[in-house]
């Protein structure tokens, strides 16, 4: 039977004899010294008592690795690099929000109009044009909401404004059409029927609305004015609230007060914050003015433009809490064209904002006297100049005297 050799075990001193001289008699210090030379608590570097050397640990006090300052051997952190890649970050988040905003509104646009069922129109100009209409429609109001709003409970929905916008690069117009114009309503085909008819002699201009709605406006509009229609935007008595309301307001100079009992206006002269009750009680008071259907366009124009300048800043654009009540209450109740996308009705409202703001002007159709029916002949020739300097993109010199 082979024999099996142990290993030798060291033989250690006993404890008791540790750090002594020989035969344990008396205390050795070279020995101590020599044992602390290599000898770390671990409190000095968060270590365990006890625990294997250089591992921090998260008892005792223990500060982990990673929260450690800097020290040697751990580099410091790259600021640059964190800032450019936080900047990175910012960056998509404010492309993915406008993305989202930009798809979300514009599918709730009401794009109804089909301006290719127009007929014989005429060329297209150098400036983009757009026809505005306020309706008096009063879809969605509820009884109590008519009441407060004086707006009454006719069915369907009428004309209750017109103009038109010249966004050109020299210069932007924008020109009231009163709804009492004596015009020609043209043969046309019926937007829903698809039927034609014949031309219809001198009619006021807001009856064309009310035989085929916004095509056949249209379609009288371009035929009396020979002026291409590019875009068409309705909004009704609702919408037109919600939105002063959505703002907080529009603040309004309003030069000479007046009361209207039909509408519910009673203003003092001065500067002032309309709400949406007031502001549609401005925009829509008549009989108040000795030229009534004229003034009226005048404070439309003056009241649009003050929203347009009020809407179209940063404040509101670019803040999501202004931003998204607003294009809620407009775009609900707001009628365009097939055509128009979001970035085409951002440029009408910031065309309204520069003629607010002096980059333009606004004014009457021209006038030259009354017809029948108490409505307003146009003067042609004015109204023909008009025309031409916006088709070729012109700065407008053509007046109104009223």
């Amino acid at each position: 039977m082979s024999h099996v050799q142990r290993p030798q075990v060291p033989q250690q001193p006993p404890r008791s004899q540790q750090g002594y001289g020989q035969g344990g008699q008396g205390y050795d210090p070279n020995f101590t010294q020599a044992q602390n030379q290599g000898y770390d608590s671990g409190y000095s570097s968060g270590q365990v008592y006890g625990g294997p050397q250089n591992q921090g640990g998260h008892g005792g006090g223990g500060i982990p690795p990673q929260y450690a300052p800097p020290g040697p051997g751990r580099p410091a952190p790259d600021w640059r690099k964190r800032i450019k890649i936080g900047s990175i970050v910012l960056v998509v988040a404010v492309i993915g929000w406008g993305v989202g905003t930009y798809a979300w509104a514009s599918s709730r646009m009401r794009n109804e109009v089909d301006l290719s069922k127009v007929i014989e129109r005429p060329a297209e100009g150098d400036c983009t044009t757009y026809l505005i209409v306020g309706s008096d429609s009063r879809e969605g109001m509820t009884a109590e909401e008519k009441k407060k709003l004086h707006t009454g409970s006719a069915e369907g929905k009428r004309t209750d404004s017109m103009m038109i916008l010249a966004a050109c690069s020299s210069g932007n117009t924008m020109v009231s059409l009163p709804r009492d114009s004596w015009v020609t309503i043209p043969n046309f085909v019926g937007s829903e029927s698809g039927k034609s008819y014949p031309a219809r002699g001198g009619s006021k201009l807001n009856a064309a609305y009310a035989m085929d709605g916004p095509e056949l406006l249209v379609r009288t509009v371009e035929f009396n004015t020979n002026l291409h229609i590019d875009h068409y935007a309705e909004i009704g008595f609702a919408g037109f609230a919600n939105i002063v309301d959505a703002l907080g307001g529009v603040e309004l100079n309003i030069d000479k007060g007046f009361k209207d009992k039909k509408s519910g206006a009673d203003f003092q002269a001065g500067t002032q914050t309309l709400d949406g009750e007031q502001a549609l009680a401005f925009v829509r008071t008549r009989y108040a003015f000795a030229q009534s259907d004229l003034q009226r366009t005048k404070n439309q124009q003056k009241f649009l433009s003050a929203l347009a300048n009020q809407a179209a800043t940063p404040g509101t654009i670019l803040n999501p809490f202004a931003l998204y009540p607003t294009l809620g209450a407009g775009l609900d109740t707001l009628i365009v064209d097939k055509d128009m996308s979001l970035y085409d009705l951002g440029k009408m409202f910031f065309a309204m904002k520069g003629i607010s703001g002096g980059d333009g002007k606004s004014m009457n159709m021209p006038i030259n006297g009354t017809a029948p029916q108490n409505s307003l002949k146009w003067d042609m020739p004015k109204v023909k100049q008009l025309v031409e300097q916006i088709k070729n993109d012109e700065p407008v010199t053509v007046t109104s005297d009223r």
